[in-house]
């Protein structure tokens, strides 16, 4: 059984939530199934308390099975998912998957022992009371987070099985239209940059931009202008020092204190032009927080990757590729596909980037590892039939030269076994002038109906960053045959209720394909950016189900190291194992290859709900809007 790297043991916590809690305000987690707080004070020794709070469960879930406790049919559903989890968690087997005994600290704290009591966090707290709540049924999940709203709101529920006809239809289309009226509210907060008064904004800073490096329209929408351009080192640096300086974009003092620090190290960090055009100049986090975070490092970033610049090119190569490379630049970890690393660089860095211990800076010299390393990776894939995808990435392919990438593509279509050929790239984001019309007829030329396809798969994180200039590089690409698939980084930045639908409708107007949902690579250093995995699945369930079937094509999915994706879909894709004292549930990821050979499962410490729920307080949103995350487990 792997684990998830942390250099963190059971009591020790990254998350920054306080420790210790009152032995009072402890026992309240039982208010709602005190024979758990009797069987757990009446217990001598933990074995005892074990074994009763087992037939306490067993039973409670027989009673729910037989019907003998009468609640609302999804209530029932909820305390039988919860009381599995308990078991779970109670279990040995469980206590051995974890690494320690959660029931130990819940038995200790109960009889108040008084270092259990100061070690454990309101995360640990909340995970319980939320979790005995669900196990008795009383934690009005049948009705939803939305329903109260809307009735608060005046949108009453009718039930409809006790309607028919055209009155039904009637009333039932009427109830939808106004849920959707109360949905446009929560969209509101998340503006694209297809909306006229953005792109108007827009417009005037760019000519602000403009004047201060003295250029032509001509020459900011020419990508090499761009490429050349790009803020990074101490030029970039002081570049946006002096913007601040200047008025022209305000720069919090913190963050150039980071970048500062990024750039003394050699920590990658990198923005170009016109990516810096997406931020709002005068408000800075107010509105683009989302769009400032992946690219402007946050200290504890900073931090950890200065604790490990001797180590970085493993200690963070979260994915293990270095076990996963049969060749240079080839990288393997599923029967039919396998990346082709043609690039080592980007025009741009995100902070949250899998690849921060390999790819350094934007542009890096050497990069590109020059075509007889390329050549010779080429040779493994016509060596290997069972590629039928390949997946050329880096860093940023689309940032090589044409003819790089022409040659590329004409050696791939040698090989009658490749059946698609994929791009990796973000530059649809970060440089869309890139995508000419001769790069798109290229790209496109190698497409062969009935044998061959060409596809492209990039990062879109929200709604912000669809541009005018993107949906144009998307329909030269389009107009060639070739579909683009969105593969969003479900980071904290862009995790708020609704902003994920934001971004699929976003997506929709332009011609990009929702592909994935990335729950966030676990790296540690990037702690700033994750999310619980519950709200991941909180938002597939609850918010994305609310889109035609055609905008939520992307699959929630969790990457298991040296394994790949796992889906995020079903408790047969993971098991909830423990929970530790700062409130971390610890989960056992199923890796996609169980079922078919034998592989092994992988723990993972997740992100304390509490401490996910607090950050969202901290930038406006009320945490009551997530309340039934407790609940996905």
């Amino acid at each position: 059984m792997e684990s998830a790297i942390s250099t963190f043991n059971v009591e020790e916590s990254p998350w920054g939530l306080k420790q210790g809690v009152n032995y009072e305000d402890f026992l309240k987690i039982f208010e709602s199934l005190p024979k758990v707080k009797e069987i757990l004070l009446t217990s001598e020794t933990l074995e005892e308390a074990r074994e009763k709070l087992r037939k306490f469960a067993e039973d409670l879930l027989w009673k729910y099975k037989n019907g003998e406790i009468e609640v609302d049919a999804m209530d029932r559903w909820l305390a039988i998912e919860a009381i599995n989890v308990f078991l779970n968690i109670i279990s040995e087997y469980g206590e051995k998957a974890a690494g320690f005994s959660t029931l130990e600290y819940l038995w200790k704290a109960t009889k108040g022992d008084k270092r259990v009591l100061s070690i454990i966090t309101e995360g640990f707290v909340e995970e319980f009371k939320h979790l005995f709540k669900a196990m008795a049924g009383v934690t009005g999940y049948s009705k939803g987070w939305l329903g109260p709203k809307l009735e608060a709101a005046g949108v009453k529920f009718v039930d409809f099985s006790k309607i028919k006809g055209r009155k039904a239809a009637l009333m039932r289309s009427e109830y939808l239209d106004k849920v959707w009226e109360y949905i446009k509210g929560y969209l509101k907060k998340y503006p694209s940059g297809l909306d006229e008064h953005i792109i108007e904004k827009r417009k005037k800073q760019r000519e602000k931009l403009m004047e201060y490096w003295g250029i032509t329209e001509d020459e900011w929408f020419d990508y090499r202008w761009q490429f050349s351009h790009v803020l990074k080192r101490e030029k970039g640096l002081e570049t946006l020092r002096e913007l601040n300086e200047l008025g022209i974009v305000k720069v919090p003092e913190e963050d150039l204190k980071q970048v500062e620090l990024a750039v003394k190290y050699h920590i990658p960090w990198g923005i170009t032009p016109y990516y810096l055009n997406l931020w709002d100049f005068e408000e800075p986090y107010k509105y683009d927080r989302h769009v400032r975070r992946q690219v402007m490092p946050p200290a504890w970033y900073v931090s950890n990757m200065l604790q490990h610049r001797e180590d970085r090119e493993y200690y963070f190569d979260f994915m293990g590729e270095h076990d996963t490379s049969p060749i240079d630049l080839v990288t393997r970890r599923y029967v039919t596909i396998a990346i082709l690393k043609a690039y080592d660089t980007c025009p741009q860095i995100c902070v949250y980037c899998q690849r921060n211990w390999e790819v350094l800076e934007p542009f890096m010299a050497g990069s590109f590892p020059g075509w007889d390393k390329i050549e010779a990776a080429l040779e493994w894939f016509a060596e290997h039939e069972s590629m039928l995808d390949v997946l050329i990435t880096g860093g940023d392919p689309l940032a090589l030269a044409d003819k790089i990438i022409d040659k590329i593509m004409g050696r791939l279509s040698e090989f009658d076994h490749v059946v698609n050929i994929r791009w990796g790239s973000r530059i649809f984001v970060t440089v869309p002038m890139r995508i000419t019309d001769n790069l798109a007829e290229i790209l496109g030329s190698y497409i062969e109906p009935g044998k061959r396809n060409v596809s492209i798969s990039t990062h879109v994180e929200t709604a912000y960053e669809v541009t005018p200039e993107m949906a144009e590089a998307v329909y030269k690409v389009r107009k060639q045959g070739i579909y683009i698939y969105n593969q969003l980084v479900y980071q904290r930045n862009v995790s708020r209720r609704f902003e994920n639908v934001a971004l699929r409708i976003a997506l929709r107007k332009v011609g990009i394909d929702p592909y994935y949902t990335f729950y966030p690579k676990g790296k540690i250093e990037q702690k700033d950016y994750l999310v619980p995995i519950a709200r991941v699945v909180q938002e597939r369930k609850e918010e994305a189900r609310l889109l035609p079937g055609q905008f939520r094509t992307d699959e929630p999915v969790f990457n298991v190291p040296r394994m790949g994706k796992n889906h995020l879909r079903a408790w047969q894709d993971r098991e909830l194992v423990g929970i530790r004292p700062d409130g971390s549930r610890i989960y056992l990821m199923h890796p996609w290859e169980k079922g078919i050979s034998e592989t092994k499962l992988y723990t993972y410490p997740d992100v304390p709900i509490k401490e996910y729920l607090e950050y969202l307080e901290s930038i406006g949103e009320d945490p009551n809007d997530y309340w039934t995350i407790w609940y996905y487990y």
